[in-house]
């Protein structure tokens, strides 16, 4: 018995395919294009951002601040899926090692669940403008920031041991352009049901819980718009929040649908809309993001055109 385990559980040493989106296999280039289009502009415009803060030190302000955290997290969340979803597309280039589908599988779910603090700041600004530096001074954003990473990690380090003691028996096709808890746990040959609780758990009582704040700081922000006398700033700060809410939506509802898909969905879902979604939402986000928080901010606005007008100086 002590044997054919060990036998099994050295399938894990064998290198894992994925297929990229199955039954859009012939479509694969035509997808890439608009992806590797979106990757690169959310590499270029988030690199840019953060450049902009933290080499400005006019710019280091609570919003700011919380913009270069928001940047610095949709560069690493595109950037552990896009490139091998890219390679995937263009070459077929599948294979992964165990190990490295489980780090892609915690960087990625990692990174989701640590992004979740600018509700709080726009609440802050437009609630208590004149109070907004003296609450969200460089130690309180630094503590917020901080713990954000503590939580993510304790959330998401246990998933690593959820597919780490299940037992593998020689299943190595991964039905997806990137490795996610889910998808690891499906090559098990034995229970996954710990595992689909786990992710249950970790969706109602994190993810979910920072859509419920989202909303409620979101509900108090309209409640305190209404209130502002000007029709100008209110008209303002509603556009401002309804970007944000949209912006939202794009990031929180192919995920939560990524996610209920694998535990639910069963085959009344296509996989190939499932799969496409799930890509959908590692790089529209993180193109999105330096566009609407950053270009529609006016110091952000000058900087970048006081950058490019020195560049065509020097040129």
């Amino acid at each position: 018995m002590a044997t054919f385990y060990s036998n099994q559980t050295n399938f894990r040493d064998i290198w894992y395919t994925m297929i990229g989106i199955p039954g859009l296999e012939d479509a694969h280039t035509w997808i890439s294009i608009p992806i590797c289009s979106m990757y690169i502009v959310a590499i270029l415009g988030n690199s840019l951002l953060v450049f902009l803060i933290y080499s400005d030190h006019n710019l280091h302000e609570p919003m700011y601040l919380f913009l270069s955290m928001l940047a610095m997290a949709d560069i690493f969340l595109s950037t552990v899926t896009t490139p091998k979803m890219l390679a995937i597309f263009w070459f077929q280039a599948g294979g992964i090692s165990f190990a490295s589908c489980v780090s892609q599988m915690f960087f990625l779910h990692f990174i989701f669940v640590a992004e979740s603090a600018v509700a709080f700041d726009r609440y802050v600004a437009i609630s208590f403008p004149l109070r907004y530096t003296t609450i969200l001074t460089s130690s309180v954003i630094g503590k917020m920031g901080m713990a954000s990473v503590i939580k993510s990690f304790f959330i998401c380090f246990p998933l690593i041991f959820l597919v780490y003691r299940l037992t593998y028996c020689g299943k190595n096709i991964i039905h997806h352009s990137y490795c996610e808890h889910m998808g690891i746990a499906r090559l098990a040959c034995d229970s996954i049901k710990v595992n689909i609780y786990y992710g249950l758990i970790v969706a109602l009582f994190s993810t979910c819980l920072d859509v419920v704040l989202i909303i409620v700081s979101y509900a108090l922000i309209l409640c305190t718009v209404f209130k502002i006398p000007s029709r100008n700033a209110r008209l303002k700060a509603l556009g401002t929040c309804g970007s944000h809410v949209c912006l939202i939506l794009l990031f929180y509802t192919p995920a939560f649908f990524s996610f209920f898909a694998h535990r639910f969905g069963g085959h009344s879902i296509p996989l190939h809309v499932h799969i496409l979604l799930a890509n959908l939402y590692v790089v529209i986000p993180p193109t999105l993001n330096p566009i609407i928080y950053g270009v529609k901010t006016k110091q952000i606005q000058d900087k970048v055109i006081q950058l490019f007008s020195l560049n065509r100086k020097f040129c």
